[in-house]
Order: structure tokens, then sequence, then C-alpha cells
């Protein structure tokens, strides 16, 4: 009998011996998601192009095995001040610290050495997919009137799938979330302009994530970083601001977006130096927009981004 696609739970558990399961559970690691998509093997081959009397394909020889796993996850803090939201150990193993201020607020921020690593269940409807030394990428989305979602994008080592019961599950740490709105997100500031009407944002911290299995060495690794944003704004008189005079300039400038009005389920997201690379023209309901691409600068060094939930 076929499985049910929504019978599915997503476990994920910060490593401590990289590689090594962590084993998480469903009453303390189950991650509330959506749009999962599962490669539990993905493999190299080699052709051997072998030479005989009579046409036809040579069979290949496997060079490596690995496991992908892409889905997203709501943008919303865990319901508590001071404490990490679910999704932390996500952001971990995107190369990314987390800093925790009790009762405050957790901030993320990139690191350059030494990511952490995650495993990660995915039970799917009695079918169990597990990914062993797990790292990735994370981009954001925000789209007026619908839920901010971060985009996680794993590489993992292959492990054989088997048949398993899906767990009891208990989501916490992670709060309801907010549409992208007036109400919800009160402060959006971009190269000194407070005032900006902003439709969408996104951004992609651009990892490059590689697989490496070579002889006495099977690591995923991050190798390298190169963060963009888009912004969608309404476009103003040149007295406002005058965008593309910032870009002809190379203008760098700060950005910061909050998401959320109340302790324990609000999101920031802050840059201290975006370089807009260029810009389109467009139009909503009548009101002319401007769409600019960006890359996110460091600063002073493993800060392009931050994400601070509070």
């Amino acid at each position: 009998m076929p499985l049910i696609t929504r019978r599915q739970a997503l476990l994920a558990k910060t490593e401590t011996t990289y590689a090594t399961d962590s084993v998480p559970t469903g009453l303390a690691d189950a991650l509330i998601v959506r749009n999962v998509q599962s490669t539990p093997i993905e493999v190299t081959r080699e052709s051997r192009e072998l030479l005989r009397p009579f046409l036809g394909n040579s069979s290949d020889v496997i060079g490596a095995r690995f496991s992908r796993l892409r889905f997203d996850v709501e943008v919303a803090g865990s319901g508590v001040a001071g404490t990490a939201p679910k999704y932390g150990p996500l952001l971990r193993a995107c190369g990314m610290a987390q800093v925790v201020s009790a009762g405050v607020s957790v901030v993320y921020t990139p690191i350059s050495t030494l990511p952490e690593s995650v495993t990660m269940y995915l039970f799917r409807d009695g079918v169990l997919h597990r990914f062993f030394g797990a790292r990735g990428n994370v981009s954001l989305r925000a789209q007026y009137r619908s839920v901010p979602m971060f985009s996680f994008d794993f590489t993992g080592f292959f492990v054989p799938v088997t048949d398993t019961a899906l767990p009891t599950a208990t989501y916490t740490l992670q709060a309801t979330p907010l549409a992208f709105n007036r109400e919800n997100t009160p402060t959006f500031a971009l190269h000194g302009v407070s005032s900006a009407v902003i439709r969408s944002f996104s951004f992609d911290l651009a990892n490059q994530v590689v697989y490496r299995n070579i002889i006495n060495s099977e690591v995923v690794r991050i190798v390298d970083r190169k963060p963009t944003a888009s912004f969608e704004i309404g476009a103003e008189l040149m007295a406002v601001k005058n965008w593309f005079a910032a870009i002809a300039a190379a203008e760098l400038g700060s950005m910061n977006l909050v998401h959320g009005t109340v302790a324990g389920n609000t999101v920031q997201i802050g840059a201290p130096a975006v370089q807009l690379n260029g810009v389109t023209e467009g139009d909503m309901d009548g009101d002319m927009m401007l769409t600019a691409a960006a890359v996110l600068q460091p600063s002073a060094g493993n800060d392009e981004i931050s994400i601070t939930v509070r």
C-alpha cells in the first residue's frame, strides 16, 4: 500500500562528534516544517566504457554515495525570549554561531571555521531516512501578506533506509508565525532610509557545500560563502534616496528588518554593509516598485548578516 505523504516527522539534533548519530527524539527534537524534499541517495558514477563485440551500456562503478534534504521552516521565535528556537541546530549546521543571552535574545552570525553538524531523522509514514554529518545552506524569503520562510538545503552521509514507525512528536519552541505586513513588521531600513515601502525581501547565505569521500576522510564541508539579498521597495523621489547613484558609487549601507512585536516571537535581520549592484523597475497595483539586488559584504568579518531571535 502506498505511503501517505502527510504522515511525516522531521527531527534534528546537533552532533557532539562529527557524523556520529546524536539520536534526536520526537519528544525533544521535532520540527515544524514544510515542503520536504528528500533524496536519500545520490551517487557519483564512473562509466567503465568496456570494449566488447556488441553494443550496449557498460556497468558503472560507484565513486561516492551521499544524501540531500531540503525543507522550509517558518520564521518565528521560540515563544520565550532568550531561548533558542527549535530550528537553532539547523542554522548552526549552516555555518552560524549561536550566542544566547538568557531572557533577552539569541543571535546567529556567520563563522568561518569549525561549523557544527546535525543529525536528522526524516520519518515518512513508516520509513526512516537518516542523515549524519549534515551541513548546508540557508536562505530566507519574505513576501507581503505571507509567512516568511527559511529554506534549508542539507548534504549528509548516506545511511541505509529502514522501516521504522513514526515517533510521538512534541512541537515546542516554535511560536505561531506572523504574516509579513505593516502590523507585524514594524521596522525596515535600508541605506539610512527608514520610510521605504517594502513588498518583499530575501537573502541567501550562499554557502559552498561540498561532500568529500577520499582516503581516510569522509566529510561534508562549508568551504566558502557569498551572501546575497534582494529588496522590492517602493520607488520615490531622488530627494528621498537616489538608489541609482548608490549603485553607481558601489555605496555600502546597513539594513535592518524587524518582524514581530512581542517578546518571544520577534526576529530581527541585520546587515552592516549592503552593496546594491542592480535595480529593475516594476509595478504593484499601479505603484512603481524597484527590485534591488545586493551583495552582503563583511564589515569587521563574520558579520555579513545577523539573525536575532528575541
